[in-house]
């Protein structure tokens, strides 16, 4: 594992335990994101995938039943933690494989992947452009990587209600490089189009999607949920805050994502940024 991006893991590795508690509020969360993704893709039977950040790893196992009979989806991350998760959810299942990697650094067989996808797993390269680069020359000619990332702040409540709610108690951390890694990196179309092309792919394409995300629970839970991970959590740590302070703040999401709630449950409204580009 490289040292460049030892601070993204540091921060995967101590976030782990709270995606592994949460996987299922988590992966209900983000399914339309995971459905964009595996839609563009388009990928058949027999594909060898490569799946980016594959975090507890639903989304490896989502494509591999896509390229069922007779495909391999080889699922990477740089959390322990997570990959464990994704190996005992995985059980025996057949052409899946997770590895502890860095995708910026790891030793790819070259031009082994018919496709890459990635849901929310590559913002964070400290070194974009040499990340890639490094995924495009695992690809075969020709071969097409799907990815989906988080678009602008202010279209996406799921982050922007934390986040406000934890300034309005806690008073605004430092604050940060907003095209430094982080889930809100890649959120200009345009700046990523550029990386890809740096990269070396080609027809590369950018586009803003909306959609609902879908956190499952009533709005209680929800809040409880949006309260213990993301801006608000990072808010509390900062602050060295304390239940009393996380209490106000869930109260302060719960208000704001009423708006949101529906006979068909919680749904969010979100803006996803879908990228497709060709090795």
């Amino acid at each position: 594992m490289s040292t460049e991006n030892a601070e993204q893991q540091e921060f995967w590795e101590a976030f782990a335990e709270v995606w592994v508690t949460q996987q299922q509020a988590l992966d209900g969360l983000m399914a339309p994101v995971l459905d964009l993704v595996l839609d563009r893709a388009g990928l058949k039977e027999g594909d060898r995938v490569l799946d980016i950040g594959c975090g507890t790893g639903t989304s490896t196992l989502r494509a591999a039943q896509r390229t069922a009979p007779g495909g391999h989806v080889m699922g990477v991350d740089i959390s322990d933690p997570m990959l464990r998760r994704a190996r005992s959810i995985a059980g025996s299942v057949s052409g899946v494989r997770f590895e502890t990697a860095d995708a910026a650094h790891y030793n790819f067989e070259a031009a082994s992947f018919d496709a890459v996808i990635s849901r929310f797993g590559v913002m964070f390269f400290v070194d974009p452009v040499l990340a890639f680069s490094n995924i495009r020359r695992a690809m075969k000619p020709g071969a097409r990587m799907t990815m989906a990332c988080w678009g602008e702040l202010k279209s996406n409540p799921w982050f922007q209600v934390p986040m406000y709610a934890a300034k309005d108690h806690l008073g605004a951390p430092p604050p940060v490089d907003p095209d430094a890694p982080g889930p809100m990196a890649f959120r200009d179309i345009k700046r990523v189009s550029g990386i890809m092309r740096d990269a070396g792919f080609g027809d590369v394409s950018g586009s803003a999607n909306d959609l609902y995300l879908t956190p499952p629970g009533d709005l209680a839970a929800v809040a409880r949920h949006a309260s213990s991970n993301g801006p608000a959590s990072r808010a509390v740590s900062h602050f060295n805050g304390g239940p009393e302070d996380i209490a106000v703040i869930t109260k302060s999401i719960e208000d704001a994502l009423s708006q949101y709630a529906t006979a068909d449950g919680i749904l969010v409204p979100a803006k996803i940024n879908l990228f497709t580009a060709t090795a």
